[in-house]
């Protein structure tokens, strides 16, 4: 059961969050082994104006609870915290592929420095979570108003430059959802609320989102790949930034509808543990496929696509699971003590359940 002063809601819609993320990986990995498109490419091709966006807007939902914190408390909740997770799995990750599986100690040492400045392989969405928690910060600090913060952003996100950091370009392209997340926050709340009351309607909505969603991702000139897509009338920067927003709400008033049913009680937990499917599952995705492959028993790009997802979701679950039963390895996914900087209520701190921000200042 969750927390109850934990928001249901934000859990499931994490849950349909992370499964996207999953499922994206887990096609364009399996296409491009296999050279076919699946089924799960045109799901996930659906999803690709929003998939990310939502993430990073869900993130920023809470951040009023903690922006205004002393700067050693904040900087543990919101940057120490992230970039904890980020070194560890880093190091575990690119120690397995380059260093044991690959046998290249030196390319691993490579790595592992070049993954202080450059976000590495799917771990760079929690990097940038330390970033922006950082850059907020700072604009706060420096009372830079929203409406010049907006506008920037999305210019930064229609303009999509491509600087030799990986950092930067990320930066550019989702810096603008986490920050709307933060000041529209209060908005979010109270749409979800009020579609959680009329059930009928936010249904409706929901349709009527995504044919349109579907409709411009799937225009002419859209092109499906092996590892990635290329989308029709969506790919027009002001549209792709339109349908990134409208998406990532949609997908809240999904989770508000969703979390209405005890049948998905399961999604909301995934949500809620979301972090222990992200760190993790590249390692079970990756050994699976090239089994299945290797062994023929599965090689149909849409069925070994829709195993790997499978696979890439639950072994996580299953590790945290014996985790916690075994009592060894809780640090894989939780913060220890001692990773914290801001003294011995820190852990507590950080552990704190989520709960409904104040209405943000203009």
């Amino acid at each position: 059961m969750s927390s109850p002063n934990r928001m249901p809601w934000v859990d499931t819609a994490k849950g349909l969050s992370i499964i996207l993320v999953v499922m994206m990986y887990s096609a364009y990995n399996t296409g491009e082994y296999t050279g076919g498109v699946g089924f799960l490419h045109y799901v996930i091709g659906f999803a690709t104006p929003f998939r990310m966006p939502e993430f990073f807007l869900i993130s920023g939902l809470f951040l009023s609870q903690v922006i205004d914190r002393p700067w050693r408390r904040y900087v543990d909740r919101r940057v120490v915290h992230y970039l904890y997770f980020y070194v560890l799995w880093a190091i575990i990750s690119i120690g397995l592929k380059i260093g044991i599986f690959s046998r290249d100690p030196a390319g691993m040492l490579h790595d592992l420095a070049m993954a202080v400045v450059q976000p590495y392989g799917v771990l760079w969405f929690i990097y940038m979570l330390a970033v922006f928690g950082i850059a907020i910060r700072v604009l706060r600090e420096l009372r830079v108003p929203h409406w010049v913060v907006i506008p920037f952003a999305a210019a930064l996100q229609m303009w999509a430059p491509k600087p030799d950091s990986y950092a930067l370009e990320q930066f550019a392209a989702y810096f603008v959802f986490f920050y709307l997340g933060f000041m529209l926050a209060p908005l979010i709340f109270r749409l979800v609320e009020w579609t959680q009351a009329r059930p009928a309607i936010a249904v409706a909505g929901l349709l009527a989102w995504a044919l349109v969603n579907g409709l411009l991702v799937y225009s002419p000139g859209y092109a499906m790949q092996p590892v990635g897509m290329q989308m029709g009338l969506a790919a027009w920067p002001p549209l792709h930034l339109t349908l990134a927003v409208a998406g990532a709400v949609a997908l809240c008033v999904a989770g508000g509808f969703l979390s209405k049913f005890a049948s998905m009680e399961w999604l909301r937990w995934l949500g809620e543990h979301s972090l222990v499917v992200y760190v993790a599952f590249t390692i079970p995705m990756s050994i699976f496929r090239g089994v299945m492959l290797a062994s023929g028993l599965l090689t149909d790009t849409g069925l070994l696509s829709l195993a790997v997802l499978l696979v890439s979701v639950i072994s996580p679950v299953v590790l945290y699971f014996i985790v916690k039963r075994i009592g060894f390895g809780t640090f894989l996914f939780e913060r220890p003590a001692w990773a914290h900087v801001d003294g011995p209520n820190a852990a507590k701190a950080s552990n704190k359940p989520m709960t409904r921000p104040a209405r943000e200042a203009a």
